[in-house]
């Protein structure tokens, strides 16, 4: 599966951004759809999962009510609404795929096989 991420950018705190994941290869083969991020300094954190066949969520306590991840598989793409962005959102943005969906498994970063190059999110204040 190869993944291409878009809409990063900067932003002012409060401000909103999309990020979208393109998906191509073999779609059908990874079910969860993931975005990770990393800050400088920092280690990559789970922000949210999304289920292709189900439309199950899962997001981290961080973005909760803030974010929203949604999937079109018509288009093979994963999108990530982000709002009410804070200076702390500051990362690079990761999409990952990873084939079966369990709650445990989809918030760690190794257990996605396939990776996007990343998009820089910058939220000023």
């Amino acid at each position: 599966v190869q993944l291409v991420e878009s809409g990063g950018g900067l932003v002012q705190a409060g401000g909103s951004l999309r990020l979208s994941c393109a998906r191509s290869g073999r779609t059908f083969s990874h079910d969860v759809m993931g975005w990770f991020r990393q800050a400088p300094g920092k280690e990559r954190e789970f922000v949210a999962a999304i289920s292709r066949s189900t439309g199950n969520t899962y997001y981290s306590d961080s973005v909760k009510g803030r974010f929203t991840i949604s999937r079109d598989n018509a288009k093979n793409t994963a999108d990530l609404q982000m709002n009410s962005l804070k200076p702390e959102d500051t990362a690079v943005y990761y999409c990952a795929a990873q084939p079966v969906w369990h709650r445990i498994s989809v918030v760690i970063a190794k257990t996605y096989d396939s990776w996007g190059q990343g998009t820089q999110v910058t939220v000023s204040s």
